[in-house]
C-alpha cells in the first residue's frame, strides 16, 4: 500500500480520521450547550479513563462543538507542580478573545479583561516560572475583583464576569481542563466550589475536565457534592463494532477493505484500545500489498507495532521510573496486574517484595504522581496504561 495514503493517526491527542464509539458523549454535550445557552440548568462534564483511550481527542472534539456554536473556549493542561491560576487565566483570556470581537460594547469587554488581569496577577512568583503568557497589558487591572488571593472566590468572580460577556451574545463560555487529576487537592476543591456557585447562579459557563480513572474519586474527596456537580463519562476501549469502524471507514476512503480474519486478529491484538487500533492499523497498512488487507499482513506488521509501542508508549514511561519504582511495577505485573485483569492490593505487592507496606508508600506515591499507576480505592493500585503489565512481564529481569 502507498504509505503516503495511509489514513491512520497514532499520535498523542491526534484526532483519528474516524472518531468511532464516542457518539453518546458528543450528543450529550450538544444538548448541554443548547440548554446552557437557553438559560436552563445543566451540569459540567468530567471524562475519565486510561491512557490511550482518546480522552484528549474527545476533549478537543467537544471544544470544536462549542466553537461551532460561537461559544468562547479555552483549554489548559494541568501539571502536578504548577498552580492552575495562571493557566486558567490564559484559557479564559482565549475564551474572551473568541467572543470580544462580536461584542458591541468595547468598554464592557475591557472591564472583563481588567478582572482577568487582576486574577492573573495574583499568581505567586514561583508559579510564573516557565509560563510565557502574560495577562493583557493594554487594560488596567480591576482592583477589588477576582484578586482576593482566595482561589475559589476569585474563580467565582472571574467566571461570572466572563460568562456574562457570553450571555450578552446569546452564547456561553466553555473551559476545558486536560490531565485534571494533576490539580492539587486544595485547587481542585476551589474549582469545584466555583463550578457549584456559578451553576447555582445560572451563569452560562461550562467546565469540561478529563483525567485518569481516579479523577472522580479525587473530585469527591475535594468536595462532598462533587459527585452531583458533574456529569461523569467513562471513556473506555471500543467494542468490536466500533473498533472495526475505526479501521474500515478510513480505509474505505482510499478504496481499501479488510478480510474478516484480519479484523479478528487486529481486535485480538488491540483489545479495542483506540491508540492501539491506530498504531496497528498504520503498520498493517504499510505492510499490506493490496486490498483487501489479509490476516497475514496483520501478522507480518504486528512486531513493528509492538516494537514501536515498546519504545514510545511503554518504554518512555518505564524509563521515567526510579529503580525502586520499577521494582514496585514489576511486582504489580508479577501479580497479574493489568487493566484487563483489574487492580492488585498494596498488601499483595508488599508480600511479593517481602517488604512492609508502609516502606513502599514513597514508591507508590511517586508512581501515582508520575501518572503510571492509580488508586481508585484505598489499598489498591492499577496501571494507568493498557497492557503495561504485559509489557513488563516481557522485560528481562534487572
Amino acid at each position: 500500500m502507498d504509505p503516503v495514503r495511509n489514513p491512520y493517526a497514532p499520535g498523542a491527542g491526534q484526532r483519528p480520521p474516524e472518531l468511532a464509539g464516542r457518539d453518546r458523549e458528543l450528543t450529550q454535550f450538544e444538548v448541554t450547550l443548547e440548554r446552557v445557552a437557553a438559560a436552563r440548568p445543566e451540569r459540567s462534564m468530567v471524562l475519565s479513563g486510561l491512557r490511550g483511550v482518546g480522552k484528549t481527542v474527545l476533549l478537543n472534539a467537544l471544544r470544536s462543538q462549542a466553537v461551532k456554536r460561537a461559544w468562547g473556549t479555552g483549554k489548559i493542561e494541568a501539571r502536578p507542580d504548577q498552580s492552575m491560576r495562571l493557566p486558567m487565566a490564559q484559557a479564559v483570556h482565549a475564551a474572551v478573545r473568541e467572543v470580544a470581537h462580536r461584542h458591541r460594547d468595547p468598554d464592557r469587554v475591557d472591564a472583563v479583561a481588567g478582572v482577568l488581569k487582576s486574577f492573573a496577577l495574583r499568581t505567586p512568583l514561583e508559579h510564573r516560572k516557565g509560563v510565557r503568557w502574560h495577562p493583557p497589558s493594554d487594560v488596567p487591572a480591576t482592583r477589588g475583583r477576582a484578586d482576593s488571593g482566595d482561589l475559589e472566590l476569585d474563580l467565582v468572580e472571574l467566571f461570572i464576569d466572563v460568562a456574562d460577556l457570553g450571555r450578552d451574545l446569546g452564547v456561553g463560555i466553555a473551559v476545558f481542563v486536560d490531565e485534571m487529576q494533576d490539580i492539587s487537592g486544595p485547587e481542585l476543591a476551589a474549582l469545584c466550589g466555583a463550578c457549584h456557585e456559578i451553576s447555582q447562579q445560572g451563569a452560562p459557563l461550562v467546565l469540561v475536565g478529563a483525567g485518569l480513572p481516579h479523577l472522580p474519586v479525587a473530585l469527591s474527596a475535594s468536595k462532598s457534592y462533587a459527585e452531583r456537580l458533574f456529569r461523569y463519562a467513562v471513556v473506555d476501549r471500543l467494542p468490536r463494532e466500533m473498533a472495526d469502524r475505526a479501521l474500515l471507514v478510513p480505509a474505505g476512503t482510499e478504496d481499501v477493505d479488510y478480510d474478516p480474519e484480519a479484523l479478528d486478529e487486529l481486535y485480538r491484538l488491540t483489545d479495542g484500545y483506540p491508540y492501539f487500533v491506530q498504531a496497528y492499523g498504520k503498520v498493517t497498512w504499510d505492510a499490506a500489498v493490496r486490498s483487501p488487507i489479509r490476516v497475514s499482513d496483520v501478522l507480518e506488521a504486528a512486531p513493528d507495532a509492538e516494537a514501536e509501542l515498546a519504545v514510545g508508549f511503554f518504554g518512555a514511561r518505564y524509563d521515567r521510573a526510579t529503580p525502586a519504582e520499577r521494582d514496585y511495577m514489576r511486582a504489580m505485573a508479577g501479580l497479574g496486574a493489568d487493566n484487563d485483569d483489574g487492580s492488585v492490593t498494596t498488601a499483595q505487592v508488599a508480600g511479593l517484595l517481602d517488604r512492609r507496606p508502609q516502606s513502599l508508600s514513597p514508591a507508590r506515591d511517586a508512581l501515582i504522581k508520575k501518572g503510571l499507576v492509580y488508586s481508585s480505592e484505598r489499598g489498591t493500585v492499577a496501571f494507568t496504561v493498557p497492557h503495561f503489565g504485559r509489557f513488563l512481564r516481557t522485560q528481562p529481569a534487572p
